[in-house]
């Protein structure tokens, strides 16, 4: 399981670890428990450009749809294929096998988001 405290977190219930300029993206288990049982997720394609804070595809669930946001700006270096061919895995897996995009990035940027403390209060404890 992933050291859920070294994670950077957003507003949005993405989380994001960093490597060097590369961000691997995901959504929180509390974001996947609201959301319920996820069945469709819908990715930015390799390649192309998002931009922070601003709508980069969407997930799917028999509840509702949500919007996915880009924590940080950069270039989709990397999918998940596995989450989109099984969006399941987002539900059991979160932390791990669930994460979404790898973006390229300014790792300068990562500053701006929320840590594991303030993103638990955000939460309500809830995470």
């Amino acid at each position: 399981m992933t050291d859920l405290t070294s994670l950077k977190y957003t507003e949005e219930h993405e989380w994001v670890a960093l490597e060097g300029d590369i961000a691997t993206v995901g959504v929180t288990d509390y974001a996947a428990e609201k959301l319920g049982d996820v069945v469709f997720v819908d990715l930015p394609a390799v390649g192309s450009t998002v931009t922070a804070n601003t709508v980069c595809g969407e997930i799917e669930s028999t509840k509702s749809v949500g919007e996915l946001y880009a924590p940080l700006s950069g270039e989709v270096i990397e999918i998940n294929s596995a989450v989109v061919d099984d969006p399941s895995i987002v539900n059991s897996g979160a932390f791990d096998a669930g994460w979404l995009v790898k973006i390229r990035v300014d790792p300068a940027e990562v500053d701006a988001l929320l840590d594991r403390a303030a993103y638990v209060a955000l939460t309500g404890g809830e995470e």
